[in-house]
């Protein structure tokens, strides 16, 4: 077990802007006035008994049943809305907005429509929010959807006299039954993890570096044990990386002026209850990919910040799940950071390195670093003897996210994350949680005696490329991670490709915070069949 802690560089502060962001506050729907009430639904969950129930006072039936159909009938894949001003059960004027979303859901969708749902409400102000979900299982996805309407980043900035209020947004949701009365607290531990991960992907990368998201990891560690959850953190950063045997990890960050980082979080059952399932997360964070002496042109490195979207979900998974409840699960959380920076010391073509796995890799593309950071973080999960805290063998569960291919959004666009497992039950429970969450996901095929001959080196074990490109590209880059798994590991392993999801229209989305809580079966994320 690595014990570490190495002293980290003080990060660059972040600027602070001057927009103050929308809170975000989840409860039961409430029957008080407001200046503005938004309610969202499918055209037939709106006009149920149980909606008319819960519309303001003041509000004719006949209107809303007009302003439904009217959206409805305007409505696109991401649904359509109409807006009515009313006098308010307390005297005052009042708007009321009639969200539509798609009926249409194909097999290959989610019934939460988060797409739709995000758009509809996106620029929001100040409101009460009703949503109107098809099961009481949705309620989770749509939070998360609800979340990525609502940024938290912007260097915008305004006069003084310009300076914004902030804004509150209240949320509760219900079905064609009523109210939906769970514990809300669920819903806004997830909505606020997607946030913060969105948040990650948004950030620059003179802001996020290395250094500040150890930081920032740290941070959450200490959230949680401030909330009395027992999490351990442990860091190593620079040298000490190297020095561990994370060799991969080491060349691809050592050029940067901050150097490369392994960042472990754990948390485990109480003592003297031995976990009932360990799962490990392993993120992709690559804070800048300038793709190293392979470099980007200029069409292709603009929005390279992005390149952090794996580890940005994973870490916002993991407080998450922690708060809401793990149900007697150990969760481990392994966040490889780096920057991909040119300079002196870069990682060149040709050179050849070997990992924790003690497979050696010739590289032949210094650009295609996010699968050599994933081999050491899933090297480290399998490990044996164990390297992670508290583990007695291997986990039961690999989970590994990455903005990792461009070829992902050819394979499986810019809505589906592609996923490839080592078992049918792994890659039907990620379809099943992708459904549930929002966080829609599509199998790539798993075949590493196909694959694994695209690596093929005359020096070396590997090389980190493949020699043809128009041969399955995400289903080899996702068998170079798995041969660096330890070959005696027997549990499941998934591997998220989520290259398109996780950042759209120049936005960090937080995709793969659902997902991730779905798989981990925490409450508010689980299917009612």
């Amino acid at each position: 077990m690595c014990i570490l802690l190495t002293v980290l560089a003080t990060a660059r502060p972040m600027r602070v802007p001057v927009q103050t962001a929308t809170r975000l506050v989840f409860g039961e729907p409430s029957p008080a006035p407001a200046r503005q009430h938004f309610v969202c639904g499918t055209k037939s969950a709106l006009l149920c008994d149980a909606t008319l129930a819960m519309l303001p006072l003041g509000l004719p039936a006949k209107r809303w049943t007009y302003l439904v159909n009217l959206a409805a009938s305007e409505a696109t894949v991401d649904g359509s809305k109409t807006t009515w001003m009313f006098k308010g059960s307390d005297g005052q004027p009042s708007t009321i907005v009639a969200a539509v979303l798609p009926e249409t859901c194909s097999r290959h969708a989610s019934p939460v429509r988060p797409h739709a749902l995000t758009a509809l409400l996106r620029g929001t102000k100040s409101a009460d929010v009703l949503v109107v979900l098809e099961d009481t299982a949705h309620a989770g996805g749509a939070a998360c959807a609800i979340a990525r309407a609502f940024p938290t980043y912007t260097a915008k900035t305004r006069p003084s006299t310009q300076r914004e209020t902030e804004e509150t947004v209240a949320v509760g949701f219900a079905t064609r039954e009523g109210p939906l009365t769970e514990d809300y607290s669920n819903f806004a531990a997830a909505a606020e993890a997607v946030r913060r991960a969105a948040r990650f992907v948004d950030l620059p990368p003179d802001v996020l570096g290395t250094n500040a998201f150890v930081n920032a990891a740290l941070a959450a560690a200490d959230r949680l044990t401030a909330k009395g959850f027992k999490v351990e953190s442990s860091v190593l950063q620079g040298d000490a990386v190297r020095e561990a045997g994370y060799g991969l990890l080491w060349a691809v960050g050592k050029a940067a002026e901050e150097p490369p980082a392994l960042v472990i979080l754990s948390h485990m059952p109480e003592a003297g209850s031995p976990p009932t399932e360990t799962v490990c997360l392993v993120g992709k964070g690559i804070v800048y990919d300038t793709g190293g002496l392979s470099l980007k042109g200029k069409t292709g490195m603009p929005g390279m910040k992005s390149d952090c979207g794996g580890a940005a979900a994973l870490l916002g998974a993991f407080e998450a799940a922690v708060e809401i409840g793990l149900e007697g699960k150990a969760l481990h959380l392994v966040l490889c950071l780096a920057e991909n920076a040119i300079g002196p010391r870069a990682l060149r073509n040709d050179d050849v390195v070997t990992g924790l796995s003690g497979l050696s890799c010739e590289i032949n593309n210094s650009d295609a670093e996010g699968r050599l950071v994933l081999a050491d973080g899933v090297a480290l999960a399998t490990a044996v003897p164990p390297r992670l805290p508290g583990l007695q063998g291997q986990p039961d569960l690999i989970i590994d996210m990455a903005t990792l291919t461009g070829a992902q959004m050819v394979a499986t666009g810019k809505r589906h994350a592609g996923i490839v497992a080592n078992s049918d039950e792994v890659e039907a429970a990620a379809v099943a949680a992708g459904k549930i969450s929002g966080d829609t996901c599509h199998p790539l095929p798993f075949v590493p005696e196909y694959y694994t001959t695209e690596f093929a080196s005359k020096v070396a074990d590997m090389k980190n490329s493949v020699k043809d490109r128009n041969n399955a590209q995400s289903s080899c880059a996702a068998t170079f991670i798995y041969n660096h798994i330890e070959p005696s590991f027997d549990g499941g392993w998934l591997h998220v490709d989520l290259a398109g999801p996780s950042f759209i229209d120049d936005r960090g989305t937080g995709y793969g915070v659902g997902l991730a809580l779905a798989l981990l079966q925490v409450d508010g994320f689980k299917s009612s069949t």
